[in-house]
């Protein structure tokens, strides 16, 4: 089991910038897919984005591409997620999870998860 948390949350306005980290405990992080997803308030939780173990796939929801990149360090157990251009509509808990499967996207399909990190854009 992974053990995931996120930092690098706060607020920024519209247009800045965003590093958000996912920290991984455990031997089995570089052996897993790990993913990004986001929840606003009253929303379910979305997919944002995620990246192989060997980080050779990466993908991304259609509303962050070009936007977010997401990136991982396995000799530091830790995954990133770049978010650029940010939007009011990008407000919400960011959080990182992983998985084994790969190109499966839904939260049910990822084990682990971090407990979550606020991003506020103001407009």
């Amino acid at each position: 089991q992974v053990q995931l948390i996120e930092s690098g949350g706060g607020l920024v306005q519209a247009g800045g910038s965003l590093r958000l980290s996912c920290a991984a405990s455990g031997r089995t992080f570089s052996s897993v897919a790990m993913g990004w997803f986001r929840q606003a308030p009253g929303k379910e939780r979305e997919f944002v984005g995620a990246i192989t173990w060997s980080s050779a796939l990466t993908a991304y929801a259609e509303s962050v591409k070009g936007r977010f990149t997401i990136s991982r360090d396995n000799a530091k157990n830790t995954g990133y997620l770049q978010m650029n251009s940010l939007k009011p509509e990008d407000t919400a808990v960011y959080y990182c999870a992983s998985t084994y499967y790969v190109g499966r996207y839904s939260p049910r399909d990822f084990g682990s998860w971090g407990q979550g990190t606020q991003v506020i854009v103001s407009s």
